[in-house]
């Protein structure tokens, strides 16, 4: 069976299934999530998507980000995610949602509410060759600065994620 996404509306409020290349062939917003996993000395964890995947191949991106299953709650399907992609577990909390649409490549388009989580790791991870083909951490500081020289060398998702993160976490620190 191919892999369907839960189909939402701007509120996030569930509209129906669809085929996942469907959905990104034709831009149709649905339900994404992105974990965002820091080091004791706040180093984010990028992963460098497999060469073999159907788009973005070979980009860097945040530690993790799929879709949830139907019938799969968010922490099933980010905890699930984390372990196929990352080998690895540890918690991780929602921080926020936004909604983005960005053009992919090869006539596909994310359109995705997406929830991001936040954890914190010094764990090791066991990267699966078929989703991942290596990683690294770095400081926020480092990886805005090479978004900035290098912007293709990064997922769209990632550069607009990315942003909306540092944000957060800079909002963390005045309140």
């Amino acid at each position: 069976m191919k892999e369907q996404v839960i189909l939402v509306d701007t509120n996030d409020n569930p509209q129906g299934l669809m085929e996942k290349m469907e959905a990104h062939e034709k831009g149709i917003l649905h339900r994404a999530f992105s974990i965002f996993i820091f080091n004791s000395k706040n180093e984010l964890m990028l992963q460098q998507r497999a060469f073999t995947k159907y788009h973005t191949p070979g980009l860097w991106a945040n530690t993790c980000c799929s879709h949830p299953r139907d019938g799969e709650t968010l922490e099933q399907a980010t905890s699930r995610r984390l372990m196929e992609e990352m080998g690895m577990q540890c918690e991780i909390t929602k921080v926020f949602s936004f909604v983005y649409k960005g053009d992919v490549g090869q006539g596909l388009i994310e359109h995705e509410f997406d929830h991001v989580f936040i954890g914190h790791s010094d764990a090791q991870p066991i990267i699966n060759k078929e989703e991942v083909e290596t990683w690294k951490y770095a400081s926020m500081k480092d990886i805005k600065a090479d978004m900035t020289r290098n912007p293709e060398k990064y997922t769209v998702w990632f550069r607009i994620a990315f942003d909306e993160v540092n944000n957060y976490l800079n909002k963390q620190k005045t309140d």
